[in-house]
């Protein structure tokens, strides 16, 4: 079994490889990460390649040649992060396995740190860019994303996204991805019951390109954070969300139409042209809906079974085999 298994999701980033992979091989090489492991020491290197058209699976399909522990999944177009997470997820066959991003803007040899403090018990270990190299108009929508994100899961973690990760190899089979959730990778995690920990790790500035996240993935995050939130609470037992919204719903309604009833047959008040009845047969109605959502989630959560990928593969390299 390999020992480790470092999965680097790409697009467009031709220009980093060479340095990134230079990097990786340089701190696999680091001793102290061997004593780590007290065994025979390997690692793979996957490469996900997300799409690229600037020529990226190509230079990588090059450097297998002279490069055993390189290999690659590339994909048939641009299917997203969550989807090249993923894929390595399934292809990864090391005992632990790491992310990391390919602009150059983490440190490799913090991998062994995250991997020390791994082994104080801990299942995953996000990394923490405390000081982080990045323009105002990507650090402050990260501030609000992760501080909304943790007050609402109760995760104490300060950065969510960062694409510097250690998991044991049991996390990365367990969770299940989809849309943008590789921001929620600590949630997904959280919620299955392994242990979650962070550590600050360095952070530099991009040496080349550019971000390849618009302002279009804030949105989108805040879809998936809604979804996860759910799911996290309510995928399982789908009624209790659905049901008690209903059940307030129609219990409101039953008491705005009881009061209009009273009022009829007490003070004589007519019943028509009354906006106030309408607004109580409109609630009884939602929370009649809203409680058969719940059943019929209730029933999809019970009978349904996994899904297929959310992407498309073009072919592998270098694999012993197929993913």
């Amino acid at each position: 079994m390999t020992a480790l298994s470092l999965i680097v999701p790409v697009y467009n980033e031709r220009e980093s490889l060479p340095e990134l992979l230079e990097r990786l091989y340089r701190a696999m090489a680091d001793k102290q990460l061997h004593v780590l492991f007290q065994e025979s020491f390997s690692f793979e290197i996957i490469i996900v390649d997300d799409g690229s058209i600037d020529g990226s699976d190509k230079l990588v399909r090059e450097m297998i040649s002279t490069k055993q522990e390189l290999r690659l999944i590339s994909f048939q177009r641009n299917f997203g992060k969550t989807a090249a997470l993923s894929a390595g997820f399934k292809a990864a066959s090391g005992r632990y396995v790491c992310t990391i991003d390919a602009d150059l803007q983490d440190d490799p040899f913090a991998i062994k740190e995250l991997i020390k403090k791994l082994e104080e018990g801990y299942d995953l270990v996000s990394g923490w860019k405390q000081q982080r190299q990045d323009p105002l108009g990507k650090t402050l929508p990260s501030m609000v994303f992760n501080t909304v994100t943790r007050l609402f899961t109760g995760i104490p973690i300060h950065d969510f996204n960062c694409g510097l990760k250690v998991y044991r190899s049991e996390v990365v089979r367990r969770i299940e991805l989809h849309g943008e959730m590789h921001r929620y990778i600590p949630v997904l995690a959280h919620w299955n019951g392994f242990a979650i920990a962070e550590l600050p790790v360095v952070h530099q500035s991009r040496k080349y390109g550019q971000s390849k996240f618009g302002a279009g993935r804030f949105f989108a995050g805040l879809f998936d954070f809604l979804a996860v939130v759910f799911i996290t609470r309510y995928f399982r037992r789908p009624m209790h969300f659905f049901g008690m919204m209903g059940l307030i719903s129609f219990l409101s309604g039953f008491i705005i139409s009881l009061y209009v009833t009273l009022d009829k047959i007490l003070y004589a008040k007519p019943v028509s042209n009354r906006p106030i009845l309408f607004l109580g047969i409109l609630l009884i109605i939602l929370g009649a809906q809203l409680f058969s959502t719940g059943l019929l989630g209730e029933m999809l959560s019970t009978s349904s079974s996994g899904s297929g990928n959310d992407y498309t593969i073009r072919d592998t390299v270098n694999f012993q085999s197929e993913v």
